[in-house]
């Protein structure tokens, strides 16, 4: 699933081609929106909020979509052959005279009032990379529910908005417990390190650059990442193995050399 920094980088690449500008096509494939036209209207800003999308429009209405595992926009230029899925995947499509934008595979595509735009992302938490971004905020909704594992409080964007895998298992790599270490155990000084860790890094991953999302901040290939997607590979810290086990029926990694707590 793509994670705040991805988002970011969607909402940006989306507002590039569509704010303040007319839209001269749109096709909204989902039946209860099927016979909603759009064209006429300005893009006024497309923003992200945690992993949703907000294209807002002049005369008060919001296109809000998230793409959850599958889900992908696409922008190609006018006359450019759309790439991106087969044509029945296609969700979304909103042109300008210059650019389309083509969403696929969409979940959750709806066109509603930006004045209502809270019930869609009211329940968020502060948005790890939004103007709402408040750390103590953060650290106290986590601390909430202190019985809770670690990993599944990371993932709860209720807390705080953006976080995704493997983001996850790497703060709970970083902060030196597995991901199913209770949030009350942690000492007092930890949380706020972790949600400043957090942004820190979705922070640093969401320019326009080639190459994978890096947490480690080494440049040797195949070492972007300190303990996701790395099971029975070296620790990069220690080289002891790292393990996988699911949480929450999502693959969870951590070194149980360099993270301590319970293992499940």
């Amino acid at each position: 699933m793509p994670e705040g920094d991805s988002i970011r980088r969607v909402a940006t690449r989306l507002h590039a081609v569509l704010a303040g500008r007319e839209l001269t096509r749109s096709d909204l494939r989902v039946p209860r929106f099927a016979t909603a036209d759009l064209t006429g209207r300005v893009t006024l800003d497309v923003t992200p909020r945690g992993k949703h999308l907000l294209a807002r429009l002049e005369g008060g209405l919001t296109l809000h979509s998230h793409l959850r595992m599958d889900g992908a926009w696409r922008v190609f230029s006018t006359g450019e052959k759309w790439r991106g899925g087969p044509a029945y995947e296609i969700r979304a499509v909103l042109g300008t005279a210059d650019h389309t934008a083509v969403g696929y595979r969409l979940p959750v595509l709806e066109l509603i009032r930006t004045a209502d735009e809270d019930r869609a992302v009211g329940h968020l938490g502060p948005d790890l990379l939004g103007p709402d971004w408040d750390p103590a905020l953060a650290a106290a909704n986590l601390l909430a529910a202190p019985e809770r594992p670690l990993g599944e409080a990371l993932l709860d964007q209720r807390n705080l908005a953006g976080i995704g895998n493997i983001y996850k298992a790497e703060l709970c790599f970083l902060a030196g417990v597995t991901p199913w270490t209770p949030v009350g155990a942690l000492p007092e000084a930890t949380l706020p390190r972790l949600a400043a860790a957090a942004h820190r890094l979705l922070a640093a991953n969401t320019g326009e650059r080639p190459g994978p999302r890096n947490t480690t901040g080494s440049r040797h290939p195949g070492h972007d990442l300190f303990v996701y997607g790395r099971a029975h590979r070296p620790c990069l810290r220690c080289g002891t193995p790292v393990r996988q086990a699911p949480q929450d029926d999502r693959p969870t990694y951590w070194c149980p050399r360099c993270q301590s707590g319970p293992t499940r």
